[in-house]
């Protein structure tokens, strides 16, 4: 499901708090436009974490904010009790309310990715409490 503003579908409704890193964002493409950062610096998406963007994102809508080319897409990882230990990667709203209804609190991380020139950053991040 596409949203106009995918920020919306991860939006806690029993919230544990939410940690937005725009400024951190706006900070590192300042840095790459005045030469401070390299490129290859903040387009150094692991593989993994594209192949899950390919795979399991959800698309923005918006051009990457270095290429301006390819598309941004909003990838999930869920850390929390009873999954692996480097966390689950979210595709779907069923997964997502599949994991919510589970015992324990949980932390989402939602990364933008362009697969075209490997640019990524974490969007925002926020705790859920699941079924008590």
């Amino acid at each position: 499901m596409v949203t106009t503003d995918p920020a919306a579908l991860y939006a806690p409704t029993r919230g544990l708090g939410r940690v937005d890193y725009r400024l951190l964002r706006e900070a590192t493409l300042t840095g790459v436009r005045q030469g401070r950062i390299s490129r290859a610096d903040a387009c150094d998406a692991h593989p993994e974490l594209l192949r899950a963007a390919r795979s399991y994102s959800e698309e923005t809508g918006e051009p990457c904010p270095l290429c301006g080319d390819g598309p941004l897409v909003l990838v999930r990882y869920v850390f929390g009790p009873r999954l692996p230990p480097n966390g689950r990667c979210v595709a779907t709203n069923g997964d997502w309310d599949r994991i919510r209804r589970r015992k324990g609190d949980f932390t989402c991380y939602v990364v933008e990715v362009c697969s075209d020139c490997s640019w990524n950053h974490l969007r925002f991040r926020f705790g859920v409490a699941g079924a008590r």
